[in-house]
């Protein structure tokens, strides 16, 4: 597949695509990754290609907004992360990933919705244990089985109106910590193998001219526009995810 032409023409792009969101520009639309590269492989192996490549890419983040997190929404968020993908790993063989693509679609629709049109828009601005174990938990588990964690964390943070700034490093960090926590379990499933390896070698340059655009584009974004568009991104992420899971479910 290295020589073929067209793994670079779907994988460059959902590599860049990926980077751009983890830098911070929309974050949950990074999902759309996975289904770009699985025009030319099945998704479970272009997840596990992608896996090495996240964490490298989480790297360039953490890196490029250094000092610029939330340390509270991490200690309350990462522990039910962690609960998370292990739960993924344990029920990796039993469940139904069309059921939690709905689950995570209907309420990503609902928590952009809300977003855009203000409604309750005083609920969740400060941070609270159980709902930051609930989301973090989601995250984890969703990270773990369908690739989506994007959407979970983006419903616990968009609403406490961070700097664009802060919100961008603080999900750099959490998702660093989710996809290091992925890579055993991920081994143990036989996920990686060395034609995989190989291919995320091939394509691992492209990782951090992503997050660096990503970055570039939050630097120069007003704050009340990044934070509609982050919204829209959602609501796009969850109809498609909802549509998603009923063809699933209807087939």
């Amino acid at each position: 597949m290295l020589s073929d032409p067209a793994f670079y023409l779907v994988s460059i792009p959902a590599v860049l695509l990926y980077g751009v969101a983890k830098g911070g520009f929309g974050g949950a639309v990074a999902i759309l990754a996975v289904p770009l590269m699985a025009l030319m492989m099945s998704p479970a192996q272009a997840a596990a290609i992608l896996l090495p490549i996240l964490v490298v890419m989480d790297l360039v983040v953490i890196y490029s907004y250094r000092g610029h997190f939330d340390a509270r929404a991490l200690r309350l968020l990462l522990p039910g992360a962690f609960v998370g993908v292990m739960l993924g790993y344990l029920l990796a063989d039993t469940m139904n990933e069309d059921f939690m693509r709905l689950l995570v679609g209907l309420v990503a629709c609902l928590f952009g919705a809300q977003a855009l049109l203000g409604w309750l828009s005083h609920v969740g601005r400060k941070h609270n244990r159980w709902a930051a174990g609930f989301f973090g938990t989601l995250s984890g588990f969703t990270s773990f089985s369908i690739h989506a964690g994007g959407p979970p964390l983006t419903m616990y943070l968009l609403p406490k109106g961070l700097p664009p700034m802060v919100y961008a490093g603080t999900a750099g960090v959490f998702f660093w910590v989710v996809n290091l926590l992925k890579l055993p379990p991920y081994w143990l499933l036989g996920q990686f193998n060395g034609e995989n390896l190989l291919y995320s070698l091939a394509l691992v340059p492209f990782a951090p001219l992503g997050v660096l655009l990503g970055k570039r584009l939050v630097s120069l974004s007003n704050p009340r526009f990044y934070y509609r568009l982050i919204a829209l991104f959602l609501m796009v992420v969850g109809v498609k995810l909802t549509c998603d899971a009923l063809a699933g479910l209807l087939a």
